[in-house]
C-alpha cells in the first residue's frame, strides 16, 4: 500500500514504522511541518502497560526509549505544609523531543520517507495514497475539512493552564497546591530527562482573571508562577519553549471526540489518529499513550485481516469498533480526573485534610479503587486507614490494624452506627391496608442480621391517599404503629443494626398498580383522588390528573407528617428520613418541572422549597433532639429546565439550616422526559458536591455494589454513608459477604450464623489465590 501520515507526532511516526516493519513493500511517508529533528514540547507521560505493549510490537524502539526514559512509581503531594507520598503507580516520562527523535531515527532505518517543512493543508495533496493517516493534532485540518463526516464534538474546558519546564529535579510525579488571595493554583510536575522537568500550572478561570493573568504576557506569567511556587522551587527558574508566542500563554483544554474516525474521499481512505480524533486531559497523562496505542491497534488489524488496499474498509471499521471502546473508557477516566482538578480549589482544598485530600486525588479518575491502592502501596493505605479510623473515633492499640473505612463507626447526634453501610428504602408493595406484616418482618429482619449498620423500611406513607399503591405501608393508624413496633423491636432484640423509617407522600404518583402489575400505571378500579404542587399527569395521557394543593390541603398533609412522626417515636425508630425526591408530593414542590404555582409556593427555588421546609420543621420539632433526621432529594432531574446539581447544593443547604443532619442524594424519577447517564456509582458525584459545597453530611446511593465502591466513597470524603439497594435484595447478608471478599475478618456475625463465617472467608481466600495464580501464568505465557 501507499501510506501517507500527515503529522509527525507519536501517532504518525509509530504507525509508519510499524507498517514498514511488518511489510517492507509498503510505501510509507510521514509529512511533518517542522524541520528535521526539530520539535517542541516538554515531557510526555505514558504508563508501564503502554511500554509493555511497545516491547511486543517493536522491541528495538522500546529498548531505545527505555534507555532514555525516566521511570517512577511514586506520586508526591505538597499540600498545606504536608508532603505525602504513595508508591506503586508506574509511570514513564520522556522528553517529547527525545521520543520523536527516537521514532524518526527508527523510521529512517526501516525505510520510511520523512518529509519535513511541508505543511499539508489537505488530503487532496496525496491523490496516489491508498491510506492517509491524519495525525495532524488537536487542530487537525483534515478533520476540519471533512467535519460533516467525522462529526467532532469539541468541548472547551474552563480551567486555564500554562505548560512550563524547570531544571529542578523531582524524583516523583509531584503535585503542588498553593493558595493565593484569590484562590488555589496547582502544579503537575514530572521529570523527563536527567535535568529537565515538566511543570504545568493550572487554575480556575475566575482565579486567573482575578490575578489579571489575562493581561500578562509570557514572561510576566512565568514570573507570577515562580512567585506562587517559590517555596518549592527554592530559586529554580521556570522556562517556556512556546516560541514566538503572542498574547497570553495560558490555554484552555479542549476535549475532542469524533463520531466517525475514517472515510473514503473518492481516491484514498482517510483515518484520524491521536489528538485529531480524541484528546484526554493531562491530569492522567494519557495523550501520548492514546496515540501510541491507536497506532498499535490499527497495525494489529492490518496484520489480522490483511494489509492490502482491498482490506481497508473492513480494517478501518473494525479498528474504530474496537479502539473506540478503550478510548472512551480512558476519556471518561480523564474527564473525571480533569473535573476533579477543575473543582478541587473550591470543593476539596479547604474542606479536606491532607491524607484524605491525597486519597481523593489518587482516586480522582475512578479507575483506581481502594483495594487497587492496597496492591500499589499497602503501607500507605494502611497508614491512611489508621488515620481515618482514629478520626472516626475508633481507639486502636499500638500495632493494631485499622479496619477498612466502610467498617468504621459513624456518630450523628446521639446515635452511633457500627459501620457506613445502610440498607436503602426499597418498595416491596406487600402491605395490606397499609399494615406491614410477616413479609416485612422477614424481609427487614434478614437484612438487619446481614451486617449493615442500619436498615431502612421502604417509604412509609402518612395517609391512605399518600400511598403509591394499595400494597404500600402506612403509618396513619394504630394498627400500623403496632405492626412497625413489632418489627423495630425484633430488629433491636436480634441484631445490632439500627432501624430507620422514611416518611413520604406519593402526590401525583399515588393510586397506581404494584410494580409487577404495571409500574406507574393507574389502578384499573378503585382509584382515589390525588394531589400535587400543581395539576399534572406523571404519565401524559395515562395517569390520573392531580389537583393542585390548597392551603388547607397543605395544612392537613403537614399534620399527617407530624402525626406519623409521633408514631415513629412510639415505635422506637432510631433514624427518620423525609422523602423529598422522585416526583412525589414534596419533590413536586421543589422541581420547576412539576411546580407551576403562582403563589408564595411557586416561582423561585426559595419559594418552591417553602412547603417542604415547613413540613420538615414541623417534624423536626416533635422528633427527639438526640435522634438523627435526613432528607432524600432528587439532586438532578436529568431534564433541561429541571433541578440541577447546582440547585441541589442550595436545596441541601436550606434543609441543613432547618436542622437536617444528612442529605440522602438520589436523582431523577421526576419526569418521564429524563435522560439519566448511568454507570457505577453514577449518583455519588451529587453526594460529593453537596457534602463539600453545602457543608452537610451525605448518603451516597445508586449503583454501589462492591466493598471497593463503599471504601472508595467513604475514604475520599465523597459521602459519609452508602445506601445499598439492589445488592441487598439479592443477598441480605451483602455486608458480611463483602467483608469476607476483601479479607476483613473482624466483622462480627450473628451468633446463630457464626459457624458459616470461616467457611465463607476460606472460599474467598481460595478464589483470590486461584485468580492470582492464573494471572501469573498468563504473564509467563505472554513473556514466553
Amino acid at each position: 500500500m501507499n501510506i501517507v501520515c500527515i503529522g509527525g507526532g507519536p501517532a504518525g511516526l509509530y504507525f509508519a514504522l510499524l507498517m514498514k516493519q511488518a511489510n517492507a513493500a509498503h510505501d510509507v511517508t510521514v509529512v511533518e511541518r517542522n524541520k528535521p529533528y526539530d520539535t517542541f514540547g516538554w515531557g510526555v507521560v505514558f504508563s508501564d502497560a503502554t511500554m509493555d505493549n511497545m516491547r511486543i510490537w517493536d522491541p528495538e524502539t522500546a529498548a531505545e526509549i527505555q534507555l532514555a526514559f525516566n521511570h517512577w512509581d511514586d506520586i508526591e503531594l505538597h499540600f498545606k505544609g504536608d508532603v505525602i507520598r504513595s508508591g506503586g503507580h508506574g509511570f514513564v516520562g520522556i522528553g517529547r523531543k527525545m521520543l520523536l527523535n527516537i521514532l524518526q531515527r527508527r523510521c529512517e532505518r526501516l525505510g520510511v520517507k520523512l518529509v519535513f517543512e511541508v505543511d499539508a493543508e489537505s488530503d487532496t495533496q496525496y491523490p496516489d495514497a491508498d491510506l492517509i493517516i491524519a495525525s495532524d493534532g488537536i487542530n487537525s485540518r483534515i478533520r476540519t475539512q471533512y467535519e460533516e463526516v467525522f462529526k467532532p464534538d469539541i468541548v472547551v474546558r474552563p480551567n486555564r493552564y500554562i505548560w512550563l519546564g524547570t531544571h529542578k529535579r523531582y524524583d516523583a510525579f509531584t503535585f503542588l497546591f498553593e493558595k493565593t488571595e484569590h484562590g488555589w493554583f496547582q502544579a503537575h510536575i514530572y521529570k523527563f530527562d536527567a535535568d529537565t522537568t515538566t511543570f504545568i500550572v493550572e487554575c480556575p478561570e475566575h482565579v486567573w482573571q482575578a490575578h489579571r493573568l489575562d493581561l500578562a504576557d509570557q514572561e510576566e506569567s512565568i514570573a507570577f508562577c515562580e512567585k506562587v511556587f517559590a517555596k518549592n522551587l527554592q530559586g529554580a527558574k521556570l522556562m517556556t519553549n512556546a516560541r514566538h508566542l503572542r498574547g497570553s500563554a495560558w490555554l484552555n483544554f479542549q476535549r475532542v471526540k469524533c463520531e466517525q474516525w475514517s472515510m473514503f474521499n473518492g481516491r484514498s481512505h482517510v483515518v484520524l489518529m491521536g489528538d485529531a480524533v480524541h484528546t484526554a486531559h493531562f491530569a492522567i497523562g494519557s495523550g501520548t499513550k492514546l496515540a501510541i496505542e491507536d497506532a498499535i491497534e490499527l497495525a494489529r488489524q492490518f496484520r489480522d485481516q490483511g494489509d492490502t488496499a482491498e482490506h481497508l474498509p473492513a480494517v478501518l471499521a473494525r479498528y474504530q469498533a474496537l479502539r473506540s471502546i478503550d478510548v472512551l473508557r480512558l476519556q471518561n477516566a480523564a474527564w473525571n480526573a480533569m473535573e476533579w482538578f477543575e473543582v478541587c480549589g473550591e470543593r476539596y482544598c479547604d474542606q479536606l485534610e491532607g491524607p484524605q485530600f491525597m486519597y481523593s486525588m489518587l482516586t480522582r479518575s475512578q479507575r483506581i479503587s481502594h483495594e487497587n491502592l492496597r496492591l500499589r502501596d499497602a503501607k500507605w493505605l494502611g497508614d491512611f486507614e489508621t488515620w481515618f479510623a482514629k478520626r472516626a473515633g475508633l481507639p486502636l492499640e499500638p500495632g493494631q490494624a485499622a479496619p477498612p473505612p466502610m467498617f468504621t463507626p459513624y456518630t450523628v447526634r446521639g446515635l452511633t452506627l457500627k459501620n457506613r453501610v445502610v440498607v436503602s428504602p426499597m418498595a416491596q408493595y406487600s402491605a395490606v391496608d397499609g399494615v406491614a406484616g410477616d413479609y416485612h418482618l422477614v424481609h427487614l429482619g434478614a437484612r438487619a442480621m446481614g451486617g449493615a449498620a442500619m436498615v431502612f423500611a421502604e417509604m412509609t406513607c402518612v395517609s391512605a391517599a399518600a400511598r403509591i399503591t394499595p400494597g404500600c405501608p402506612g403509618l396513619y393508624a394504630p394498627q400500623h404503629t403496632a405492626a412497625w413496633k413489632r418489627i423495630a423491636d425484633w430488629v433491636h432484640a436480634n441484631s445490632d443494626a439500627k432501624f430507620a423509617m422514611q416518611l413520604g407522600h406519593a402526590g401525583a404518583k399515588a393510586s397506581t398498580r404494584v410494580a409487577w402489575e404495571g409500574i406507574d400505571q393507574p389502578l384499573p378500579s378503585g382509584n382515589w383522588p390525588i394531589v400535587s404542587a400543581s395539576a399534572q399527569q406523571y404519565l401524559e395521557g395515562v395517569s390520573q390528573t392531580s389537583r393542585a394543593m390548597s392551603r388547607a390541603d397543605m395544612d392537613e398533609v403537614t399534620a399527617q407528617f407530624v402525626a406519623s412522626t409521633h408514631a415513629a417515636v412510639e415505635i422506637g425508630v432510631d433514624w427518620l428520613e423525609l422523602h423529598c425526591a422522585h416526583g412525589y408530593l414534596l419533590s413536586s414542590f421543589i422541581s420547576p418541572l412539576t411546580n407551576r404555582r403562582t403563589d408564595a409556593y411557586g416561582g423561585s427555588l426559595e419559594n418552591r422549597l417553602r412547603y417542604p421546609l415547613e413540613v420538615f420543621a414541623a417534624m423536626r420539632a416533635v422528633w427527639p433532639a438526640e435522634r438523627p433526621m435526613s432528607v432524600r432529594i432528587s439532586a438532578h432531574d436529568w431534564v433541561e429546565g429541571g433541578i440541577t446539581p447546582a440547585d441541589a447544593v442550595e436545596i441541601a443547604f436550606a434543609f441543613k439550616e432547618a436542622g437536617a443532619d444528612l442529605i440522602d442524594c438520589s436523582s431523577g424519577q421526576v419526569s418521564k422526559q429524563e435522560k439519566p447517564v448511568y454507570g457505577r456509582m453514577f449518583q455519588t458525584p451529587f453526594a460529593d458536591r453537596i457534602r463539600q459545597e453545602a457543608g452537610i453530611a451525605t448518603i451516597a446511593v445508586g449503583a454501589i455494589s462492591e466493598a471497593d465502591h463503599v471504601n472508595s466513597i467513604i475514604s475520599a470524603g465523597r459521602a459519609d454513608l452508602c445506601a445499598v439497594a439492589r445488592p441487598h435484595l439479592a443477598n441480605p447478608a451483602w455486608t458480611l459477604t463483602e467483608a469476607a471478599k476483601i479479607g476483613y475478618t473482624a466483622l462480627a456475625w450473628p451468633k446463630q450464623y457464626v459457624s458459616g463465617k470461616p467457611q465463607m472467608e476460606a472460599i474467598f481466600q481460595r478464589e483470590k489465590a486461584q485468580a492470582a495464580t492464573a494471572a501469573l501464568s498468563a504473564v509467563r505465557a505472554a513473556e514466553a
